[in-house]
């Protein structure tokens, strides 16, 4: 799977090739979104299936999803950042696709454990790859956007598999579910691998005449990368943000079900098409918001992310403290989008301040971070919680674990804030070390 620069083109892409090639990194991650967030929708009838725990819910759905996807996210990313890119993204696809397809045919705990393992070491296979891919298709002043618009994928999955995983289960069973969302992923691979370019690295760049460069050796990498204290305020930010969310994510659903009656298909629904639609519209608009403000001040890629999750507090307090359902889902499409706005900002800032032979593990170091705390303890803590809070709050124990977890955010915009005191000198310096 290796590149060269022979194999590739040295004439710029058109910006409709480029569009045609953001577009299938969206889709990509799209299925990476939907076979990974169905789960969240299908807990309530697998746990009762299977007899499972809260604890065991979490664990599966977090901390051991968690561990496998961000660990060989390191190697994975190490490898794309001198190896054909589009062709890890492929190969990651098929097995990612199959595991989740697996998840259906699950009989136990054990089983399906081992099923959602599979699926995260697949899944470490996209990101990385797919945001050196952007930084060498897309100019520094347009990545935020563009990387905001690639992490559509995740509220256009999460949507997807809300209402994929509530209908097909309501009708069909939770096992079906699965076995309908992974499959298509593999038959997407090939289409994926036939139709994009490996491009020649620093493409987009000024100076691109460190795209040849030697890879350095990976403990320079990551000492140069943790070297600046933007990109880790930035994501440590982001992980405080993706422990809140991703706790939200898993159990909101399951509260609602819980606590306030409502179906599985009818919670799919209203969280897919209410609750998803803000979050796709903060995750869109926050790069293209970053790039705009920022031409005035370039702190703006760290104020936004830090005014979006402070701003959201209250408003997710307010919504899970009430007993009227649709009130509170109402209440939640505000928060929704604030704390979705970080995204394009901050991985954009990370792609501009590390150097071209580093950008894929620039952002698996991020996703490291940031998934080993939101996506691994999120909800994780959140299903140990509510089990040890049932003893003084009995049937209504989740919904304070859930409220415990939303004080993670004057944590994240702490950091967001700090990393707007240096982000300005970073970006200076990884400009000079380019020209």
């Amino acid at each position: 799977m290796s590149s060269s620069p022979a194999a590739v083109g040295t004439q710029l892409p058109t910006a409709r090739y480029r569009t045609y090639v953001l577009t299938m990194l969206v889709i990509v991650y799209v299925f990476n979104f939907l076979d990974r967030q169905i789960v969240t929708i299908l807990a309530e009838p697998i746990k009762q299936e299977l007899g499972l725990s809260d604890t065991q819910i979490g664990l599966m759905t977090g901390l051991a999803f968690a561990i496998f996807y961000t660990v060989l996210g390191i190697p994975i990313a190490r490898l794309a950042d001198r190896a054909n890119r589009v062709s890890i993204i492929a190969v990651a696809l098929v097995v990612w696709s199959g595991m989740t397809a697996l998840c259906g045919m699950a009989q136990n705990f054990a089983q399906m454990l081992a099923a959602r393992i599979g699926v995260g070491v697949g899944e470490a296979g996209c990101s990385p790859p797919a945001h050196s891919l952007i930084a060498d298709y897309f100019p520094p002043e347009k990545r935020a956007s563009a990387l905001s618009i690639y992490a559509l994928g995740i509220p256009i999955g999460s949507i997807m598999g809300l209402l994929a995983g509530g209908w097909i289960a309501e009708f069909y069973g939770w096992r079906a579910a699965f076995y309908l969302v992974g499959l298509p992923g593999i038959a997407l691979a090939v289409v994926f691998k036939l139709t994009i370019r490996e491009p020649l690295r620093g493409m987009s760049d000024t100076v691109r005449s460190q795209a040849t460069s030697v890879q350095p050796p990976l403990g320079v990498t990551i000492r140069t990368l943790l070297k600046s204290r933007t990109m880790v305020h930035l994501a440590m930010g982001g992980a405080l943000t993706s422990f809140v969310g991703y706790g939200l994510g898993q159990w909101m659903p399951a509260l609602f079900i819980r606590m306030h009656g409502l179906g599985v298909a009818e919670t799919a629904t209203y969280f897919g098409l209410v609750i998803g639609v803000a979050s796709a519209f903060g995750t869109a608009l926050g790069g293209a918001i970053a790039d705009r403000l920022a031409r005035r001040d370039r702190r703006y890629y760290a104020w936004i992310p830090a005014a979006g999750v402070l701003i959201a507090f209250p408003f997710f307090v307010v919504a899970l403290l009430l007993d009227q359902p649709y009130v509170a889902i109402a209440i939640m499409v505000a928060p929704q989008f604030l704390n979705s706005l970080w995204l394009g900002p901050a991985f954009g800032t990370i792609q501009n301040l590390a150097p071209m032979r580093m950008r894929a593990i620039a952002s698996a170091v991020l996703l490291f971070i940031l998934n080993i705390i939101g996506l691994g303890f999120g909800p994780f803590l959140v299903g140990v919680t509510s089990d040890l809070l049932v003893g003084p709050f009995g049937g209504e124990s989740l919904r304070y674990a859930i409220l415990f977890s939303t004080f993670a955010y004057f944590w994240a915009g702490a950091h967001f804030l700090l990393a707007a005191r240096s982000i300005r000198a970073d970006l200076d310096a990884a400009s000079a070390a380019r020209d």
